[in-house]
């Protein structure tokens, strides 16, 4: 069932998507906004900043004519970063023709507190969106490490076609129809990531890990129940799953950022020092905002909040989560 499939973005996670699915026999083009990125792997034929020592098939096509990439496609990989997916689905919308399209990104859209999907449907009203989102970093995918995901939508024929197109014997894909569980679990697990990281960076141990993550997923099950999630989609690949690869894997670049505010960077100099795009900083500020807007109390997202835009001390951040008033387990709603 070879198909023709446009990705736009040639990021680390856009190589390592191209490379899978060429070795699943598709006709595979990528497109980048950004040219030099462009001539350096057709140079190379190698991501060398982001993806170094993965050999990228020749029959891939990189690209700099979005047109043509996206009339040209059955199915469109939008692999961005979540805070310029926005103006890059204004970009194809003129040349979109109806084709499914597989969002990557993760996050919150820090202005209007959307997820990814509603993003694109409020630029392309007419958008076939499907969401891929689990524990996969693209260094290992890209070499072909056994791996699992989770393709989300509405229709459960799109998904099922997605799953189809990237599924192989060592990337497996299961379908979800909870769309905004997958999504937030995907985005919200960045933030405790950082959190992660940032306990690392203060020298804490396994302990003080478990329970950012333990609890970490019981405010984004509140936040995702809220908003309307099956409570059960959290305990899965994009909830549970990514939250214990993106909070322990030095992959991540999140944690990384996170190690170096523990250590005493700034924001700023971490990112600087990361050079990739730290999704959580910015999903941190759209989680704040999203979580006083329902009125869903989120402790860890409020002290990630103020560390990273507030300057808080981050030991002074911690000693206040951990002496708040006592509470019960498992009342999901009220802790």
């Amino acid at each position: 069932m070879e198909k023709r499939i446009s990705l736009i973005g040639a990021g680390s996670w856009g190589t390592a998507l191209a490379v899978l699915l060429e070795s699943n026999g598709h006709d595979v083009s990528v497109w980048s906004e950004f040219h030099d990125e462009i001539d350096m792997l057709n140079d190379n034929r190698e991501h060398i900043d982001k993806l170094p020592g993965v050999k990228i098939p020749e029959n891939i096509v990189f690209t700099k004519d979005l047109e043509s990439s996206i009339l040209n496609s059955d199915i469109v990989v939008l692999v961005v970063p979540s805070h310029v997916v926005r103006q890059t689905v204004v970009k194809m919308k003129p040349f979109y023709k109806g084709q499914i399209i597989v969002c990557c990104a993760k996050g919150i859209e820090e202005d209007t507190g959307l997820t990814m999907s509603k993003v694109i449907e409020s630029e392309i009203k007419s958008s076939r969106v499907v969401i891929l989102s689990g524990p996969t970093h693209a260094e290992e995918v890209s070499k072909f490490i056994p791996t699992t995901i989770v393709a989300a939508s509405k229709s459960l024929k799109d998904a099922e076609y997605a799953q189809s197109i990237f599924m192989n014997n060592r990337f497996r894909v299961y379908t979800n129809h909870d769309v905004i569980g997958v999504e937030l679990g995907g985005s919200l697990k960045n933030v405790i990531a950082l959190c992660a990281g940032i306990s690392d960076g203060l020298g804490y141990g396994d302990n003080t890990k478990a329970a950012l993550m333990t609890r970490g997923i019981a405010e984004i099950s509140r936040l995702g129940t809220k908003l309307g999630a099956n409570i059960n989609t959290f305990s899965g690949l994009s909830g549970v799953g990514d939250l214990i690869v993106t909070c322990t894997s030095m992959h991540s670049r999140n944690r990384r950022a996170g190690i170096l505010i523990g250590k005493g960077k700034s924001m700023e100099e971490a990112i600087v020092e990361v050079k990739m795009v730290v999704e959580g900083i910015t999903t941190t500020k759209a989680a704040y905002m999203l979580a006083k807007k329902e009125n869903v109390g989120m402790p860890i997202i409020l002290e990630a909040y103020n560390v990273l835009f507030n300057k808080k001390d981050p030991s002074e951040a911690v000693n206040d989560l951990m002496t708040r008033d006592k509470k019960y387990e498992l009342d999901v709603w009220g802790n």
